[in-house]
């Protein structure tokens, strides 16, 4: 699950970092761009919903597989794009697919990990992110700068090539399981019609819309820093394609460390006698007080803003790994598909808000100070979010599925 997740970051980071071999080709304004961005966002955000529900019918394996295949042909597909229409429906396709990998991550940690250990489990898994992050940019710049195959545009063959990375993957992915199947392996639990959880349940906790809220806030940052900071490089710091390649993975592999460092955290606390409670948000409190660090970006030397990234980088991911697992302490294991993904949806559109208005300023010639100050400040608001939406990591009981009755009333909205 861990590799999936790495090649959803390397195929997400193929128009970010070729963006500059790109407009040789197809002229890119930073509002195209930005729409580029919000057009991946919005169907992954609904297909992290649509994923997640997916997963809760037919199961993890089978669901997963389905997503992983659309996806890397989704991502080849950028390689035939003539303009920005085709590059936006590519980006479409893209996050229609990949809107299933962390709902698919979060049934895994519950079906396979008892409570203590899926926060170290949630964050093994999300470690493919910094994995992506760090191989995305070298390998991007060593293929734009290497391969001319059938004369076609170096960054042409970007999406080719990770998108074959997907596809490899997915038969590996159903060749073990159609071993596990063989062995008597029993398949990962599925919501049926009369278990299934109906939407609205779920929105009537104010734990729900706690998650959405900050997930909404802290994924506009990341969403930011994640899609611009190559742009930022060519654009501000007068990088090249290789320079990019350079250093672009650095942050990404401090985002690797936060990952483990935040899921290892929470687990060391409870192993220590910590309630879950205190657990988690001592962790989620320390990964949001290093955020506001970007904040001084534009004012130092290019040393000095790898450096301040990799510490955003590092604390982004490190508090990304604990809101992923907040929903399997609070919500029962076949729900958790469409929690995950209505929080998901929740970050995809903050992504969608702090991008377009950063394409616009950016084209209206506004410097990125406003805006790094503005991602600077997000994960501060949604750690005080969470304090006062999620007071209690006490699983809820929800109504509407079979064998369950009542509902903790106090904690709804």
């Amino acid at each position: 699950m861990g590799a999936a997740i790495a090649i959803s970051y390397l195929d997400r980071q193929t128009l970010p970092v070729a963006i500059g071999e790109i407009r040789r080709d197809i002229p890119i304004t930073n509002q195209l761009k930005a729409l580029l961005d919000s057009a991946f966002l919005l169907t992954y955000g609904l297909m992290y919903v649509g994923g997640g529900r997916l997963l809760d019918v037919v199961g993890t394996r089978r669901g997963f597989l389905l997503i992983m295949v659309f996806w890397s042909l989704a991502c080849a597909s950028h390689g035939f794009a003539g303009g920005v229409v085709m590059l936006a429906a590519s980006r479409l396709l893209l996050g229609a697919g990949e809107g299933g990998g962390f709902p698919a991550a979060t049934r895994v940690v519950a079906e396979e990990f008892p409570l203590k250990e899926r926060s170290t489990a949630m964050g093994i898994i999300n470690a493919g992110t910094g994995v992506g992050g760090i191989v995305a940019p070298p390998l991007i710049a060593w293929v734009v700068t290497h391969v001319r195959w059938l004369d076609l545009s170096p960054w042409r063959w970007v999406f080719f090539i990770t998108g074959t990375f997907g596809l490899i993957w997915s038969m590996a992915w159903a060749l073990v399981g159609r071993r596990e199947e063989t062995g008597g392996q029993a398949p990962s639990p599925r919501a049926t019609l009369s278990n299934q959880v109906p939407m609205r349940e779920l929105l009537r906790f104010r734990e729900t819309w706690g998650l959405i809220g900050a997930k909404f806030l802290t994924d506009a940052a990341w969403y930011f820093y994640m899609f611009w900071l190559p742009k930022y490089l060519l654009d501000v710091r007068g990088f090249d394609i290789k320079a990019v390649g350079a250093v672009a993975w650095i942050p990404f592999a401090a985002a690797a460390v936060g990952c483990l460092a935040g899921g290892g955290l929470s687990s060391w606390l409870l192993h220590r006698g910590r309630a879950l409670g205190p657990a988690r948000k001592i962790a989620l409190g320390l990964s949001a007080a290093v955020m506001p660090c970007v904040m001084l970006v534009p004012h130092v030397s290019v040393a000095w803003t790898i450096v301040l990234f990799s510490v955003a980088f590092f604390g982004q991911q490190s508090w990304s790994t604990l809101v992923m697992i907040l929903p399997t302490d609070l919500f029962p294991r076949h729900a958790l598909g469409t929690v995950a993904g209505f929080v998901g949806l929740g970050g995809a559109l903050g992504g969608v808000v702090l991008g377009q208005l950063a394409g616009y300023l950016l084209d209206h010639g506004v410097s990125y100070s406003p805006v790094l100050m503005i991602a600077g400040s997000l994960h501060v608001i949604g750690f005080l979010v969470i304090l006062a939406t999620v007071r209690s990591l006490q699983p809820l009981v929800l109504t509407g599925t079979t064998g369950t009755t009542g509902t903790t009333g106090t904690r709804s909205l």
